[in-house]
């Protein structure tokens, strides 16, 4: 582990924790595995679609949020840092989910947003509630932002905030993939399927999911982002530092972002719409639309073996709706 001081510690490179030496939050208590339901939705071209509803097993940090917050909530303790700094868009997830978490478990929380511009604007509804659960929000320019990483950019902004536990944009770091993990195992344990499939904006989740399948099953990730080949190695990068190795079992489609991410085309949510008049579930529009699209789309172009069964992931991520003017109806 590497620590980087400039008024206050910097957590980065972190490894798996193996112990349970670490303070456990009570955001990190784990729901039973038969809390997940999983819904069937059908036969689609030979091809058995289930969806696990990860979006129902947390009621205010639902789906892989809470599972990459995990046992970073976990080593944030075991340091003895009780403020949060984060990265993200004006329209992350994750700058909402570390919101709620610093709300739920009594921490400070610390967000910097993409584009100083937006310093002077109305608070868009996820920026809105991220400020709602408490998060101080910074905005940077954008040269500023893409260096956010280097450690001289990284200590500036720890003098300016005091001490703070770092966590990546997007979560995804190696102490994010033991949380996911626990879901892969969990659906091992719960059903019998062939591919097990996510939408990907950081690779983190999908990294995590490999990571629990262990080699078993395949893994296949949809982008929601555009120009997204590089996650691969990200993707790699992440399960090696965790484990040790790489893995061969997963491919990941970079076809499907429908215009980059936060784009919401109107094929896009018309499909949105009718899955949900289907059944009875509401997607996402920036994750589980975009997923559900790409994999329906897969299986009508053979992609998928005849009498394979497909596992679907819903991540959340619903409270974007707002940033679209509301849900789909």
């Amino acid at each position: 582990m590497q620590e980087l001081t400039s008024g206050g510690s910097l957590c980065i490179g972190l490894r798996f924790a193996q112990d349970d030496r670490c303070t456990v939050s009570p955001l990190s208590v784990n729901p039973s595995s038969a809390d997940l339901p999983i819904s069937p939705l059908g036969e689609h071209h030979g091809v058995q679609f289930l969806l696990a509803r990860d979006e129902l097993t947390h009621p205010e940090l639902p789906g892989n949020k809470w599972r990459k917050l995990k046992y970073n909530l976990r080593e944030a303790d075991r340091l003895g840092l009780n403020t949060l700094l984060t990265f993200g868009g004006a329209y992350s997830n994750h700058l909402a989910a570390v919101a709620a978490a610093g709300r739920l478990t009594g921490r400070r929380t610390i967000g910097f947003v993409r584009g100083d511009e937006m310093a002077g604007r109305p608070l868009n509804p996820t920026l809105a509630r991220a400020r709602a659960d408490g998060m101080e929000l910074h905005f940077l320019d954008r040269e500023t932002y893409r260096r956010k990483h280097e450690p001289a950019v990284l200590a500036a902004l720890l003098h300016d905030t005091g001490p703070a536990y770092v966590l990546p944009e997007g979560g995804s770091n190696t102490l994010a993939l033991p949380g996911c993990a626990e879901l892969a195992r969990e659906l091992l344990a719960r059903t019998d399927f062939d591919v097990l499939a996510v939408a990907c904006g950081t690779g983190g989740t999908l990294a995590g999911l490999l990571t629990g399948l262990n080699g078993q099953r395949q893994a296949l990730g949809i982008s929601a982002l555009k120009g997204a080949d590089f996650l691969r190695a990200d993707i790699d990068q992440l399960t090696q530092q965790a484990t040790g190795r790489t893995y061969a079992n997963w491919e990941l489609r970079t076809d499907y972002h429908g215009g980059g991410y936060a784009r919401l085309t109107p094929e896009l949510r018309q499909f949105i719409v009718d899955f949900q008049q289907r059944h009875a579930i509401l997607l996402d529009p920036i994750y589980t639309g975009k997923l559900l699209f790409g994999l329906l789309d897969l299986a009508a172009k053979g992609h998928f073996r005849r009498g394979s069964t497909v596992v679907a992931i819903h991540t959340g991520g619903l409270q974007a709706w707002a940033g679209f003017g509301g849900e789909p109806g």
